[in-house]
């Protein structure tokens, strides 16, 4: 076992150009804790804010990457009923019960919750310590960068379309955002509950591809200037049911317009800032509900895994990249040049 491992770490928040490969000690795995020989770990929007700096306490120097597959390593103390050998995807939510509001009591503390590459070192490195509790197996035949891709873009589109919006067949959801990784994820996970699927994007490209993962129809911010005008248009006047919004304040004000009477909008990031403006007015003569959601519980987690694993969900792979490309791979997201995931491997 080598006592050093090649990981992407930055020391101080900036652009891509903090990110560099350094040699690092491999990580033991504490109480509770198994190290992972990491196969693959993909990228996600929240590794370029955290490299940029959140107001979150994130441990430097730092390694991201919230999204881990590999084999399980070495086990820490008290950890049973883990093989070592097995390969796992780890689910990056940490403490997610906090959301529950189930205490223990007024002495136990309540811990937020955290996520893994975010709150703690995650795996974009050769080896990561996580949580014995947060570990599922892949099963045999399916790739560990493709398990790699869907844990955290799949869980919060989930979470998001069925359990926040509550979904139904029949009814019309519009996703903004429809070439990220949550937002190629939420358009099968719509199809799939029998929704109408109407996508926003951005280049001609990327709404022909979000076309043939199943959006009905595609909006392309680049040719439409007020894409609420156009779904009104569409839906013969009647809005869609659910808009699932991570763009936040550049779309705000268009996705309200968009929605029908009673319609939910669910809000799961802000890409473009956090200061949208509601006309209130609206809010109330339609009768709107806007609903926030992050993440998913390891319930959900598991459950929307299981439909990728049995391939009725499929992950989008923009790219595999070995970890020396880094640098590259947070250039091309903050770039928007990405349409699904891109997957890093040692």
């Amino acid at each position: 076992m080598p006592s050093q491992m090649r990981a992407a770490v930055f020391s101080e928040f900036g652009g891509p150009e903090v990110v560099r490969i350094r040699e690092v000690p491999v990580p033991e795995p504490g109480p509770g804790q198994v190290r992972v020989k990491v196969e693959a770990a993909s990228m996600n929007h929240l590794d370029l804010w955290v490299r940029r700096g959140l107001p979150v306490e994130t441990p430097m120097p730092h390694i991201g990457g919230s999204d881990i597959a590999g084999t399980v390593e070495a086990l820490g103390p008290g950890v049973t009923g883990v093989p070592e050998g097995v390969r796992v995807v780890v689910d990056p939510s940490l403490d997610y019960d906090w959301y529950d509001g189930q205490e223990r009591g007024p002495r136990f503390e309540r811990r937020p919750m955290r996520l893994l590459g975010e709150h703690t070192q995650g795996g974009f490195a050769e080896y990561a310590v996580v949580p014995a509790t947060n570990l599922l197996e892949i099963p045999e035949g399916f790739s560990s960068e493709a398990a790699a891709a869907a844990g955290l873009v799949f869980v919060t589109a989930w979470r998001g379309l069925i359990h926040r919006a509550g979904l139904r067949a029949g009814e019309r959801v519009l996703i903004t955002g429809g070439s990220g990784g949550v937002g190629t994820a939420a358009i099968q996970i719509a199809k799939m509950a029998g929704a109408r699927v109407y996508a926003l994007t951005s280049g001609s490209k990327n709404a022909e591809r979000a076309r043939e993962l199943g959006a009905d129809v595609v909006y392309d911010r680049k040719r439409v200037e007020d894409f609420s005008r156009e779904v009104w248009s569409d839906t013969h006047k009647k809005g869609v049911h659910v808009v699932f919004d991570a763009v936040g304040e550049a779309v705000w004000q268009q996705c309200l317009k968009a929605l029908g009477v009673g319609g939910r909008l669910v809000t799961y990031g802000a890409t473009t800032g956090a200061r949208g403006s509601t006309e209130i007015r609206v809010v109330f003569w339609k009768q709107l509900s806007i609903l926030g959601s992050t993440m998913g519980a390891p319930a959900e987690f598991r459950e929307v895994m299981g439909l990728v694993f049995s391939r009725r969900l499929r992950p989008v792979i923009h790219e595999v990249m070995p970890l020396d490309q880094v640098k590259r791979a947070h250039e091309m997201l903050e770039g928007g040049a990405v349409f699904g995931k891109l997957v890093l491997v040692p």
